[in-house]
């Protein structure tokens, strides 16, 4: 039996919007199309949580009192791109990078135009190395 002809306009209705439903991001509560990715070229360096990279004595903690854990998919952002919307729990795309990852941290005033990607093993890291890379970062509307 064909049901697609049987279905009710207000069927097909209820089925569109739970489709969209989906397409909501996970834990924002705003589907994309509240929002809007801008993008930009930034140098993108690596880091791990060894204490040596971090904060000795509080590994992990950022500057904006986040606790990083190895397999947090976070970024400090050079000050500057905080100015330009990379502000704290922005949520960003990296060229190269599968996923969405979360700005949670800040770097030092002196660099510029720059991404620290966090990542659990240091040889990965180490393979990153630094580069120049095209990220996309959602901005809600009216910003």
């Amino acid at each position: 039996m064909n049901t697609i002809g049987t279905r009710s306009p207000a069927g097909i209705a209820v089925t569109i919007g739970t489709l969209m439903l989906g397409m909501i991001g996970p834990g924002t509560g705003h589907a994309d199309d509240t929002a809007s990715w801008e993008t930009m070229e930034v140098t993108a360096t690596s880091f791990t949580l060894a204490e040596e990279e971090t904060k000795r004595g509080n590994v992990g903690l950022t500057a904006f009192g986040d606790q990083l854990k190895p397999t947090s998919k976070a970024v400090a952002v050079s000050r500057d791109l905080i100015d330009e919307g990379l502000t704290h729990g922005t949520k960003i795309r990296i060229e190269g990078l599968p996923g969405t990852y979360t700005v949670q941290d800040k770097m030092h005033r002196r660099w510029r135009d720059k991404i620290d990607i966090l990542f659990a093993k240091k040889q990965r890291a180490r393979n990153w190395g630094r580069q120049k890379v095209e990220i996309q970062y959602l901005v809600p509307d009216g910003e």
